[in-house]
C-alpha cells in the first residue's frame, strides 16, 4: 500500500506520491496508457536531467516529474479523491519501487 502525501505546490497542485526512479522516463511515459482510461496529454524532457509527463485520468489532470532519483506525482485538483490517487500510485508501482516511509 502506498502512503499519500499532501504537499500543496505554489500553483495549487498537490504532490501526492513519490516512487523510486528505477526505470527511465520513457518507460514511465509508455506505462501511462496501460492505465485503463488514462491518456497522455503532454511530455517534456531535456533528455539529460529530467522529464515532465502529463496525463488525464478519471476527469483529473496529473503530472509526473523525476527529481533526485525519485518520480514525484502531482494532481492539479488537490481535492481529487484518495481512491483515484492510490489507483495511480498502484499502477506506477508495478514498474517503480515504493519509497519506505518509516
Amino acid at each position: 500500500m502506498h502512503r499519500l502525501l499532501n504537499h500543496i505546490a505554489h500553483d495549487g497542485s498537490r504532490q501526492f506520491g513519490e516512487l523510486w526512479q528505477n526505470v527511465l522516463w520513457y518507460e514511465v511515459r509508455d506505462h501511462v496508457e496501460k492505465l485503463t482510461g488514462a491518456k497522455l496529454t503532454d511530455f517534456v524532457t531535456d533528455h539529460v536531467t529530467q522529464a515532465w509527463i502529463d496525463f488525464a485520468f478519471r476527469d483529473h489532470e496529473f503530472s509526473i516529474n523525476d527529481q533526485f532519483g525519485e518520480y514525484w506525482f502531482f494532481v492539479t485538483d488537490p481535492k481529487c479523491p484518495d481512491e483515484i490517487l492510490l489507483e495511480v500510485l498502484d499502477h506506477f508501482g508495478q514498474i517503480l519501487r515504493t519509497i519506505d516511509c518509516d
